[in-house]
């Protein structure tokens, strides 16, 4: 995590282009091979601070109460992650907006924030299928110690509801990113995925039957 610090310090105090690879090994008090071995570019050195975002988004809707429809339990999720000082603090979040901007200009920096996004989608999708099961158990009048061992892939519907839910997150995080308003209030990253997922309520979330 201290290279991707060292290169973000850099990205946004000389901007990419004039940052090396050699000059983010040296801020990060490490030989270039050395970041060589973890990285294969530059812009590959932040991914680890896009991933801590999306690994704390995932968490946020994995610890929603388990008795939550899935609307609320994303909103719930929302809220507690993209509130200033409550999954994020204040500071960080002007971090985020920096770091956004730059993987929204630069087609490099855009792949790295695409990959990151993509993995952090099939974990929602995971989170979801679980939840899923949770809520069958009960009505099933089994006991959750003796559901089979290991994890169940999430249905194509279960995907395609992380899909669209993540997309209502990061489009909302990346327009907020690209204006100056702060990250409270109506026009911060948690009200506007808030409104995104609103207009998502006349959804089916429910499994859809097949066959």
């Amino acid at each position: 995590m201290e290279i991707a610090r060292a290169a973000a310090g850099l990205f946004m105090s000389r901007g990419l282009k004039a940052t090396r690879a050699e000059d983010i090994a040296q801020a990060a008090g490490i030989a270039p091979r050395t970041f060589y071995r973890y990285f294969a570019s530059k812009e590959e050195a932040v991914a680890p601070l896009y991933t801590t975002g999306a690994e704390r988004w995932a968490q946020a809707l994995r610890d929603a109460p388990a008795d939550l429809p899935l609307p609320q339990a994303l909103e719930h999720a929302v809220r507690h992650m993209f509130t200033p000082g409550a999954g994020v603090s204040a500071a960080s979040w002007e971090w985020v907006r920096t770091l956004i901007r730059l993987a929204l200009s630069s087609p490099a920096l855009r792949q790295v924030w695409a990959e990151v996004c993509h993995v952090s989608e099939e974990t929602v999708a995971e989170i979801l299928a679980e939840r899923a099961r949770t809520e069958e158990r009960p009505a099933r009048g089994t006991d959750p110690d003796d559901a089979p061992a290991g994890a169940v892939p999430p249905t194509p519907h279960q995907r395609f509801v992380a899909a669209v839910a993540s997309a209502a997150v990061r489009v909302a995080v990346e327009g907020w990113a690209m204006t100056t308003a702060p990250a409270t209030g109506p026009d911060g990253p948690a009200e506007s995925a808030l409104r995104n997922l609103a207009v998502l309520r006349g959804t089916e979330w429910a499994e859809q039957p097949t066959g």
